[in-house]
């Protein structure tokens, strides 16, 4: 079978029990994700950066697709977490990079006042693949040389 789009356990987490994602219904547009390992999101303090939330995997796609990481939409109201930024944006060619193997990870901002406790298999979010389209004039040739939040690199 031809790979075409779809989820993989990332390098160094073949033996943590990670379990792809799935829909849960059949008109389901996202695909639920997991935390990899317990995790504490500490209460916000201002200038304190996100706590990146592992997963354990990676994802596939075709050139011209992307894969958007969501907020669950209990995670606000109900934890007081919040996406840093907003919806994270997973290209194509992150998959297998040289830095971290295409791992995705979620980052998250705590807005109540305690800590967050996330235990390994809670859902965290959810995530959906897309087509985009580009421009006529566009011109893009760089190549991804890194891992998280290297595009710019």
């Amino acid at each position: 079978m031809e790979k075409i789009r779809g989820f993989e356990i990332a390098k160094g987490f073949e033996d943590k029990n990670i379990n792809l994602p799935v829909r849960k219904t059949s008109r389901s547009a996202g695909y639920d994700i997991e935390a990899a390992e317990d995790t504490i999101i500490p209460a916000f303090k201002p200038g304190m950066k996100p706590t990146l939330i592992k997963t354990g995997l990676k994802a596939y796609m075709e050139p011209d697709e992307m894969l958007c990481l969501y907020n669950r939409s209990s995670n606000p109201g109900k934890k007081g977490l919040i996406l840093a930024n907003s919806v994270g944006i997973v290209d194509s060619d992150y998959y297998g990079n040289i830095d971290n193997d295409g791992h995705i990870m979620f980052a998250f901002i705590n807005v109540k006042g305690e800590d967050v406790e996330i235990k390994k298999g809670d859902c965290i979010g959810q995530a959906i693949f897309q087509k985009f389209l580009i421009v006529d004039n566009d011109n893009a040739q760089g190549e991804r040389v890194g891992g998280f939040g290297s595009t710019n690199k």
